[in-house]
């Protein structure tokens, strides 16, 4: 059982309707143009919780958005669609003491290899606001910081089969090894226009299940 779920992700986890207003999304209803998933039960996160027995609590992912600070072009996207930013701003508002989170589920990292973001060099403590415009310090931030926050929840990278810096790609697992928490790259997914098709969706829920479940084993 997953519990009460929270994610945070790029567009491989938007679907129209199911996450927060004002958050640019890239799979909308009822429409095949963009990856061929026309229904949110096609997503990848919904399959694992139905799968799993799950409760979404909160799909907090922002088309577009990196992990650090840095956006496309080098904007400043401190206070709006990054994932730090994004988890900081739940954090002031209260969210993690209103809700009982047991899962998070971490789906990013394509975009800060699209936009080149600055890599920075990994730490796992004393991270500067500085630091967190740059992508491997933003990925320890986000697990040490979630961790402290949620210290009993099961915390799981996803990564990007195809994409990513292998820089980036090697810290996710790097970090979940460090922090004790888990990290799955799903492979062989099938994508359009790089993002997860149907069966890429199916392909990743697949995968993040049996991955899970093993873990429990």
């Amino acid at each position: 059982m997953l519990g009460n779920v929270l994610i945070f992700g790029d567009s491989y986890s938007t679907y129209e309707g199911y996450i927060p207003e004002g958050y640019d999304v890239y799979y909308y209803k009822d429409c095949r143009e963009n990856g061929e998933v026309k229904s949110v039960n096609e997503t990848w996160w919904h399959r694992v919780i139905t799968e799993m027995g799950g409760n979404l609590v909160r799909c907090d992912s922002w088309s577009g958005s990196a992990i650090c600070y840095t956006g496309y072009w080098g904007a400043d996207r401190s206070e709006t669609s990054s994932f730090v930013g994004r988890f900081q701003r739940l954090k002031k508002e209260g969210f993690f003491e209103e809700n009982r989170i047991d899962t998070v589920f971490i789906f990013g990292g394509t975009n800060d290899t699209g936009n080149d973001s600055p890599l920075g060099t990994s730490m796992y403590e004393g991270h500067s606001r500085e630091d967190l415009y740059c992508v491997l310090p933003a990925i320890s931030y986000l697990m040490s910081e979630l961790k402290k926050t949620l210290p009993d929840a099961r915390i799981c990278f996803i990564v990007n089969d195809e994409y990513l810096k292998p820089e980036i790609r090697d810290e996710f697992f790097r970090c979940a090894k460090y922090y004790g928490r888990d990290a799955v790259m799903p492979e062989g997914v099938d994508k359009k226009g790089g993002h997860p098709s149907t069966l890429g969706m199916e392909q990743i829920a697949k995968q993040v299940v049996d991955y899970l479940r093993s873990k429990e084993g």
